[in-house]
């Protein structure tokens, strides 16, 4: 429970009454379960809040630099995920012999377990994240279309699950082509086609489920409206147990490839206050639907009219949080932790306020030049850069391998700036000090987007990408 600690004094004597603050005791140990660099960023947050840390790695996580960071570290077995970083088992034992009193999942494989939060709970281990129940909610596509819906947060015209291709047929009949089909389980745009024609349909239809069923184990689908080329933007929100949920504005994402995020930015070059404040209360709305306790992100597609479109939620820390950061000069992953220990957001006013422009370029080990195909390997040089208005991310250092089983996340790359022409040139410089060798890289797709002049004046869409010619 929270301590309540009143200051009756005000400073240099003068007359004012300063308000009635918490101190929430924290956590004495938290197990991160995941790898790479969000695993770091976890275990920074935790050492400013004085909370001991478990690093958990597969044997080829073993020379990772957040291993070395930690207070503790666990190998929980060989490479695959399901013997290591997705085995729920393993993960709760390596809590158990280290005492941990919670884990943080990242942005990982359990971040969005509903199965998991709850088995923690079970075992009297916190999750630091939000409930189980409203991550199997927004987990399930189309039940967070209907609940969407029904909170009065826009939804593109669409379907429930599907029980058939005939359905699917009828249905996009219906509405008309195009439409994309969309796994009811899914996310990263794993079981999602785009459908031009009747005559496509049946080849998207078998596609996506076989996808699906690879990757969620589930085969359901579901349908809704195709908007073209629309802007990818999202909203950070960010819950406590009490009920009060606030929003930290948008970010931009809409600079990806095969629904893989490549560039977000934050505020967006198109959204103005009035449009802000409406995609922001539709957030609010959708994330109170669920009882929303913990960070997650509302996504949005907004067409060029200014109408937008719920697309999902995800219920987790996502990769981008840090140009959010950056604009409100306010620790997430610290206040998620926080949270999870029963402490209490302040008014929005009181917690942050914008200021200036930030952009995230994620540095992977993917050759642009081949459809971004990933390239692990040893990294044989690595120098970060530096300078007014930079921050990096990173677990890489001169001699690390990149394995082949993971993602090929090497870096985040965030820029500041007073102004979003500011924070442009200073990412650009950065990416020109930025030394990776030994392994391709994005970064010469990342000066190419960045000194594009749709990306300069704010015109991209999410097919961006394939009109720089990299067949994203």
């Amino acid at each position: 429970m929270p301590i309540r600690v009143s200051v009756p004094c005000a400073p240099f004597g003068l007359p004012v009454d300063l308000p009635i603050f918490e101190i929430t005791p924290l956590f004495e140990k938290v197990l991160i379960a995941d790898r790479g660099e969000i695993a770091l960023r976890i275990i920074r947050a935790c050492k400013e809040l004085g909370v001991q840390t478990v690093a958990i790695y597969s044997e080829a996580d073993s020379n990772s630099l957040h291993v070395g960071v930690a207070d503790e570290d666990v190998c929980i077995g060989p490479p695959p995920g399901d013997q290591s970083y997705r085995n729920i088992p393993r993960i709760l034992s390596a809590a158990e012999v280290t005492n941990a009193d919670a884990i943080h999942p990242g942005y990982g494989p359990l971040a969005e377990n509903a199965e998991f939060a709850e088995i923690c709970g079970t075992c009297g281990v916190a999750f630091i994240g939000p409930s189980a129940e409203a991550i199997r909610k927004m987990g399930d596509k189309a039940i967070a279309r209907e609940t969407m819906q029904q909170a009065g947060v826009p939804v593109a015209p669409g379907t429930g699950v599907l029980e058939s291709y005939a359905d699917a047929q009828q249905a996009a009949r219906r509405m008309g082509y195009p439409v994309r089909l969309k796994a009811v389980a899914g996310g990263g745009g794993r079981g999602m086609r785009t459908v031009f024609s009747e005559g496509e349909l049946e080849r998207a239809w078998q596609m996506a489920r076989a996808e699906a069923r690879a990757a969620f184990t589930s085969g359901a689908l579901y349908l809704e409206k195709e908007i073209l080329q629309p802007r990818h933007v999202e909203i950070q929100v960010l819950g406590d147990l009490s009920g009060r949920i606030v929003h930290l504005g948008e970010r931009e994402c809409s600079v990806q490839r095969r629904h893989q995020k490549l560039i977000e930015e934050s505020p967006s070059p198109v959204v103005d206050d009035v449009l802000r404040t409406r995609m922001g209360q539709a957030a609010l709305k959708g994330a109170s639907a669920v009882g929303y306790a913990s960070a997650g992100t509302i996504e949005f597609l907004l067409n060029a009219s200014g109408e937008f479109y719920f697309l999902e939620m995800n219920t987790r820390i996502q990769v981008e949080h840090p140009v959010t950061e950056m604009v409100t000069d306010l620790d997430i992953v610290k206040w998620q932790i926080r949270i999870a220990a029963g402490a209490s957001l302040p008014p929005a006013p009181d917690l942050f306020a914008f200021k200036g422009h930030a952009i995230e370029c994620r540095i992977n080990a993917e050759d642009p030049e081949h459809h971004f195909r990933p390239s692990p390997g040893t990294v044989t040089s690595f120098h970060m850069p530096g300078g007014p208005g930079i921050r990096v991310d990173s677990h890489v250092y001169t001699g690390y391998t990149v394995p082949p089983q993971y993602d090929s996340l090497l870096a985040k790359l965030i820029g500041y700036g007073d102004t979003r022409d500011e924070a442009i040139a200073r990412v650009v410089r950065a990416l020109d000090e930025f030394v990776i060798e030994g392994v391709p890289t994005t970064i010469p797709f990342h000066l190419h987007a960045l000194q594009h002049e749709d990306f300069r004046t704010g015109r991209t869409t999410t097919e961006f990408v394939n009109k720089l010619g990299y067949g994203g």
